[in-house]
């Protein structure tokens, strides 16, 4: 690389460099100001898991199952696709029948894909057989409210 590709390079590389510190700027300088104007206490419950004005007693982590997972991306692939046949929808009379034969095909194909994921059980919601019931958790009074340090979690692996 010559030097006039380079200088050339860096005019036309010039205002994104610039955006981008601008925009690093920013960032940085929002979180100075919400450091230097944040509040600095700490009382008992402020570590303690609370939620909808409910003290929870004992474990307050859920693991979802792989189904829930599984559905919420099944959805999104398929609000995608009809995100497409909104599209093919607009400029139908643009298309014409080629494009109809086009979005039928690949309506058939969006078919036999739910049809297949239907067969093998990936629609199913709940357990199967005799799985065990995740117990909801208990509820009472704050013990960290009442003077007991908050108990302290080992680390996930």
């Amino acid at each position: 690389m010559t030097l006039s590709e380079l200088n050339h390079y860096l005019n036309q590389s010039g205002p994104l460099a610039t955006y981008f510190f601008i925009v690093l700027g920013l960032v940085l300088l929002i979180l100075a100001i919400s450091h230097l104007l944040g509040e600095r206490h700490q009382e008992p419950a402020t570590g303690e898991p609370f939620e909808s004005g409910v003290v929870h007693i004992g474990d307050t982590q859920f693991r979802f199952s792989a189904p829930y997972f599984l559905i919420a991306i099944l959805f999104v692939i398929f609000d995608l696709e009809a995100a497409f046949i909104y599209v093919w929808a607009v400029t139908l009379h643009e298309n014409g029948w080629a494009g109809y034969l086009e979005i039928l095909i690949f309506i058939t194909i969006l078919g036999v894909a739910l049809l297949y994921l239907w067969r093998v059980g990936a629609l199913e919601w709940g357990p199967r057989g005799k799985a065990p019931q995740r117990t909801p958790p208990q509820q009472g009074h704050s013990a960290v409210l009442q003077g007991t340090p908050p108990p302290i979690r080992p680390p996930q692996p």
